[in-house]
Order: C-alpha cells, then structure tokens, then sequence
C-alpha cells in the first residue's frame, strides 16, 4: 500500500487539519450522540471531491445521519486497501484502481458517481503539460521523456499512453515517473520532469507558471470519461445496507449541487487546500453526473486491457451499481 498523507508539505495542497478529519480510532463506524453515524472517507485532495465537502456543508450527509471524516491519500491505489482493511468505510477511487482491484478478487464495489471529464479537449480537468519554452510541440515527441503520474500503471499514465498513441507515438517509449500532484509545479518548474499529467489544481497552477497544455488525455480515452467513483468493501456494504444508501443519496444530491454551483466550489475548495484564489478562479471544473457513464468505463477497460493492467478481466457488472 503506498503511503498515505496525513497531511502534505507546504505548497498547492496543504490542507487545514479541521477539514481533513481524523485519521485515527477504530476502523468500524461509530455512531455518536444524536443517532448520528461517523463514517470514515479515503480521498485524493483535488477538486474532484468538492462535492462531497459541500454536501457536508450543506447539510445533505447531516440529515441523513451521517457525518464524514475525510482522510487524504495520494491516490486510488492507496484507497483500496484502506477500504477493504476497514480503515474506512467509503473511498473515492478512479476507475482503473478498482478494475484491477476488481480482477485481482478484491472484494470492492461501487456505489456512487464520483467525477467525469468534460469531454472538451482543451478544456478538460485534466491535462497533460509541458514547461514554458518546451521544446515538445506534440505528444508524440514524449518518447524518451520522463512524464509525471501521480501513481502509475493507473488511469493517468493509461490515458497519456493513448494520447501517445493517438499522435503515433509509442507509449512503451515513454518514461513515467510517480508524483504527488501537489509536487508536480515544482518539478516540472526545475526541470525534473519533461511534462505532467496533473488534475485540477494543480494543472492551473502550472499553466500559471507558463506551463503549456499539449494534450487532454483524459478526453482521448473516452468521451465523457467516467473518471472515478466513491465505492465501499462489499462486507461492508452487505452488512450496513442503511448507511451505504444514506451515503449513495447524500452523494448523489451533493454531485447535483456541485454541478449546479460551480462558484461554491471554487470556494470550498479553499478550506481543503490553499490554493491561490487567482489560481483558482481559472480551475476548470470536472463534471460531477449524477450516473456513471458505462460505455466510457468500457473503453478504459479495455486500453487496460491492452497496457497489461489485468490479470483476468474485471466484472463490471459485480462492479459497477
């Protein structure tokens, strides 16, 4: 299991403790005073998880009797095991860490939508980006360049491989390398890194340094790109029906809010992270939807597939709500 951040150095994404949560305690749910149930979340700090800090904040998880402690990790591939260790009860995770957590008998199960690309290219979440004054012009010029992941042979380094692809480029060329988002606009600023794939925040905070978006690789894979979900253990799910409906309807609700506000999130967003307000206010916003999109989990199954990610193939129909 790769390391989980209790908390992260000084930059883009250090986070007040008041908005993390506490990591610690028993790993079964508690219910405290008032009928009200704690439920323990594993979460990337990125934008794509404002709306479940909003529905807090708006009360949707509150009257439903729950109360979220968030607890952040560097990504999905970190979540899984937290999950099916009981460490908590819900995660949120992208698509590819819970196929092959699927395939590898890992007893997992999606519940709720989670974030999807905006389909633009251009003008997606996610993308892929180079120094200013790179001398690459094309995705294709990436052979032999080391690219910055921020966990590998996972949905970010499947997607870059397909725009590499796309542009007729060999992927198997491409060096990638694993880093937090939050210490990618330094190293692509010191030159230690040829180019990142980076989700929002920190892909404006590098367009702010003078960084230039080559690729929206999350858009080449799929149009609409389901991109991850909020999931639970299957014994937890099949143990505590009532919570996890609590938590699919609270979600559910909070991800029609997020869509439909987009201004409170940028400004929620400022209570997890601290990034800049300049930086934020030119964030391109996910789409939050209220189903998950199955043809566009399909084709990124299937580029999984075809990069070696599975031993067998995964059961989207155990999988999947």
């Amino acid at each position: 299991m790769r390391r989980l951040l209790a908390g992260l150095a000084a930059g883009t994404f250090m986070f007040a403790t008041a908005a993390c949560g506490s990591s610690g305690g028993s790993s079964s749910t508690s219910p405290s005073s008032g009928g009200t149930t704690t439920v323990k979340v594993g979460i990337i700090p990125i934008v794509d998880v404002a709306p479940l800090y909003l529905g807090q904040k708006e009360g949707f998880f509150g009257k439903r009797g729950l109360k979220l402690s968030m607890t952040l990790a560097q990504g999905g591939a970190a979540i899984v095991p937290g999950v099916t260790s009981g460490q908590f009860q819900f995660g949120f995770s992208n698509m590819t860490s819970l196929m092959i957590a699927q395939s590898n008998g890992v007893p997992v199960q999606a519940i709720a939508n989670g974030v999807a690309s905006t389909g633009v290219e251009g003008k997606d979440f996610g993308g892929l980006v180079v120094k200013k004054g790179s001398s690459i012009t094309s995705v294709k010029q990436l052979e032999g360049k080391k690219v910055a992941v921020n966990t590998l042979k996972n949905i970010n380094e499947t997607a870059v491989r397909e725009s590499v692809r796309k542009a007729g480029g060999d992927p198997d060329k491409v060096n990638f390398v694993e880093l937090a988002f939050d210490q990618m606009p330094a190293a692509l600023d010191k030159g230690q890194i040829d180019a990142a794939m980076a989700v929002e925040p920190a892909l404006a905070t590098m367009k702010g340094q003078g960084a230039t978006e080559i690729a929206s690789p999350l858009v080449d894979v799929a149009k609409n790109l389901t991109v991850a979900m909020y999931f639970t253990s299957t014994s937890y799910a099949q143990k505590n029906p009532a919570v996890v409906k609590k938590f699919q309807e609270a979600i559910a609700e909070s991800l029609t809010y997020a869509d439909a506000h987009p201004d409170e999130v940028r400004q929620i967003v400022t209570t997890y992270t601290k990034t800049p307000a300049e930086v934020l206010a030119q964030v391109t916003l996910p789409k939050w939807p209220a189903d998950a999109n199955r043809s566009s989990i399909e084709a990124l199954e299937k580029l999984s597939e075809q990069d070696g990610l599975f031993k067998t193939a995964p059961d989207l129909d155990k999988l999947l709500p």
